[in-house]
């Protein structure tokens, strides 16, 4: 098994042990009768030291961490969209975005302590708890902060704020989340409920291996009112069931979403190739959706961009079936 297919194996495991905030309410001011007795500003308290409270407990960092390492792929995504990628003294492997990423040999799947010990981090973003990397790199001195795969927006949200604490850069974050969240709003509401739900099948890999409702990804679909046919598979819950082909092609869905594109060479034409796939509506309207495997499987900024994907998809489908 190659490095990238190890990777998508580690994210979806990840993605099922993924846990699941709500906004805080805001009292309206009063203003004061008389200007002359406002009371003085109160300064701004110092941005450090800070307690977080994350996935693995509450984590102090002391001061303004320079020296930032990222194991995750996401984390690294979230860190450069808040402003504080100037920060981020190496990433790991998987890291593919932004370009300017310092990207190194690091595994965050398969971590070394000593390469990791050796970039001098002052902060360690993980995903996946493999060992006891948190406690190891403690040990040695090293804040760490875990941060696994999100079960819902919310979750996204929460670790955006998380590292706008840990970088000293909360005011970036805090914007970051409210436009991600009428990006979203406005994506979900452009589109119109249809009388009857378009079926979908998301492929993770070209083994069928796909994803139920109750997961993240699978929540980004039932957004804009997509009907999963991954759902009456999943006997056992976990949410990510690998299907049969035989299946997929009796469950004729109205959209096949590619997130094997990278990993697997996946489009229209080798899904056209596959035995009776000919035969499924998806494939015979050409609403066979490739998409970027790093977007699919991340939970960082760029969720907007994967539902756009998604939105479009939506509306296309839509509208020719109305023509």
């Amino acid at each position: 098994m190659g490095r990238r297919s190890s990777f998508l194996l580690f994210t979806i495991l990840a993605l099922v042990a993924g846990a699941c905030g709500s906004d805080s309410p805001t009292t309206a001011a009063t203003e004061p009768d008389d200007p002359a007795t406002e009371s003085p500003a109160e300064p701004t308290a110092p941005a450090f030291p800070v307690t977080i409270e994350t996935a693995s407990g509450d984590v102090t960092i002391d001061e303004r961490p320079e020296r930032i390492v990222s194991l995750s792929p996401t984390a690294t995504e979230m860190l450069f969209a808040i402003g504080a990628g100037d920060q981020v003294a190496a990433v790991d492997d998987q890291s593919t975005y932004p370009d300017g990423a310092p990207r190194t040999e690091l595994s965050g799947i398969e971590p070394n302590l000593e390469a990791i010990a050796g970039y001098e981090p002052d902060l360690v973003v993980y995903s996946i708890e493999v060992g006891e990397l948190g406690t190891s790199l403690s040990g040695l001195g090293i804040t760490a902060m875990l941060q696994p795969a999100a079960a819902a927006l919310d979750g996204v949200y929460d670790q955006i704020g998380e590292l706008g604490l840990a970088t000293g850069h909360a005011a970036e974050a805090e914007d970051l989340v409210a436009e991600m969240r009428r990006e979203i709003e406005a994506l979900v509401a452009s589109i119109e409920p249809a009388a009857e739900p378009l079926r979908f099948f998301h492929e993770l890999d070209d083994t069928y291996y796909s994803v139920t409702s109750s997961t993240f990804i699978g929540q980004l679909y039932a957004m804009v009112g997509l009907e999963n046919i991954a759902d009456a598979a999943d006997d056992t819950g976990g949410g990510y069931p690998q299907l049969s082909a035989e299946y997929i092609v009796e469950a004729n869905p109205d959209l096949i979403f590619l997130a094997d594109t990278k990993c697997c060479g996946q489009s229209l034409r080798t899904v056209s190739n596959r035995p009776g796939w000919d035969r499924i509506t998806a494939v015979r309207t050409g609403n066979v959706i490739r998409l970027d495997d790093d977007v699919a499987s991340r939970w960082g900024p760029r969720v907007i961009q994967y539902l756009r994907a998604i939105a479009y998809a939506v509306a296309a489908a839509e509208e020719a079936s109305a023509a």
